[in-house]
């Protein structure tokens, strides 16, 4: 996963995996970060953390 602060913007790039079910299976999970990640974004002298789940419903 790719982040970067750019014109005040949050830009989030990840990488799409093949459609896997979701914990619950309700849903097919297409990008996730896999829980909360740091990031080296700084925001007022704190990391910004990014938890991400993407998702297509089956």
């Amino acid at each position: 996963m790719e982040v970067k602060i750019e014109n005040g913007k949050l830009i989030i790039s990840i990488e799409l995996q093949k459609p896997t079910p979701s914990a619950s299976g309700k849903t097919l999970v297409v990008a996730t970060t896999h829980g909360n990640v740091n990031t080296d974004c700084v925001i007022d002298g704190k990391t910004v953390v990014v938890g991400l789940n993407a998702y297509i419903k089956k």
